[in-house]
């Protein structure tokens, strides 16, 4: 397992480990890194000499780019991934924490809710470091509020396929996230991901708004087939992740919604015959 230390993660203001389709997050192996801004510059979560950088495809969407770029550092002991990020640095170059690696791009790898993030992943050097998957389990040196949350809410963003609540709130400083009903801190796409994540690891039945969502093993969840709906209206299904920022909860929507800022939403859970999953 690679730990990344607290003091670097602070200076990033959400983070997610399991919020993604892709098979480098399972089990936490990777995480992404939103320093707050899109299209804004990319500071290194890593130290070390630049490897190599590459541009890859990645899938057509009308509202991204149609190429992606995959940045590798060395850092001794380990190499570090990094994706999502329009290299300003070339192979030789050393890089410390916080310095720009780039600029964020917004990728076709992304669902258009996503906002732009480093995704950053670590392997050992005897290992392919261009493969999508195989990266080491990460361990982040952050503590997580899990903040409890009752469904309701008034709309303060929007955006073509999501709505930003503003509840739950933290009154705290650090990183928080929307507890579950056991009072875990819930990470992950709820459930159009197959899987999610506790950012507190336990075993057993996973709970958000009376309803039994998924089961934890460790840091992992299994989601079950439940159906997220906001008055009523079939959401794709709810975005979880750990910030330091005024988060609320973000409602997504992959074929678009209605909703407008200052509506009140209820937000209701139950199991389903028909479950999203995006992948």
């Amino acid at each position: 397992m690679v730990s990344l230390p607290g003091d670097v993660v602070e200076r990033y203001e959400r983070f997610s480990l399991y919020n993604s389709p892709y098979p480098a997050h399972d089990h936490g192996c990777a995480v992404d890194l939103y320093p707050g801004e899109n299209g804004g510059p990319a500071p290194s979560p890593v130290a070390g000499e630049v490897l190599d950088t590459r541009t890859v495809q990645c899938p057509p969407q009308s509202y991204a780019v149609d190429h992606d770029h995959l940045i590798l550092v060395d850092c001794g002991d380990v190499v570090a991934r990094v994706l999502h990020v329009d290299p300003g640095v070339d192979p030789g170059d050393q890089v410390t924490v916080g310095d720009s690696l780039g600029t964020l791009v917004r990728s076709g790898f992304f669902g258009r809710w996503v906002d732009d993030h480093i995704h950053l992943g670590f392997r050992d050097p005897e290992q392919n470091p261009y493969r999508a998957s195989g990266s080491l389990p990460l361990d982040l040196g952050v503590s997580v509020a899990a903040v409890d949350w009752d469904g309701h809410g008034e709309v303060v963003e929007t955006g073509p396929t999501h709505a930003l609540l503003d509840t739950p709130t933290f009154d705290g400083t650090g990183f928080a996230a929307v507890a579950s009903d056991e009072g875990l801190p819930l990470d992950g796409g709820l459930a159009h991901y197959t899987g999610g994540g506790v950012l507190s690891p336990c075993d057993g039945p996973v709970s958000l708004l009376d309803c039994e969502v998924g089961v934890a093993t460790g840091r992992d969840v299994t989601w079950h087939d439940v159906a997220v709906r906001a008055n009523g209206e079939r959401a794709t299904g709810l975005s979880l992740f750990a910030s330091q920022v005024p988060f609320g909860a973000k409602l997504v929507f992959h074929e678009g919604h209605e909703f407008a800022v200052g509506d009140a939403v209820r937000v209701r859970i139950a199991p389903t015959a028909d479950p999203i999953r995006l992948g």
